[in-house]
């Protein structure tokens, strides 16, 4: 469950296909090396499963 996002500067929705079953480092890799954004960055990511009916968030907190 995510806590306080209020303070969070922007959101990305990760399209297609995302395998759940990544760990964090994974889904890191995937906002690095495919989109080229920072995922230290103070924004939100969410990913969309194979059937769209499961999200998963990665979200910084330092």
């Amino acid at each position: 469950m995510l806590g306080e996002l209020s303070g969070v500067a922007k959101i990305f929705i990760i399209t297609g296909r995302t395998d759940m079953r990544k760990s964090f480092d994974g889904l890191m890799a995937i906002i690095r090396d495919t989109y080229q954004l920072d995922p230290y960055a103070n924004a939100l990511y969410l990913f969309c499963g194979r059937g769209s009916r499961k999200l998963k968030a990665l979200h910084y907190d330092k």
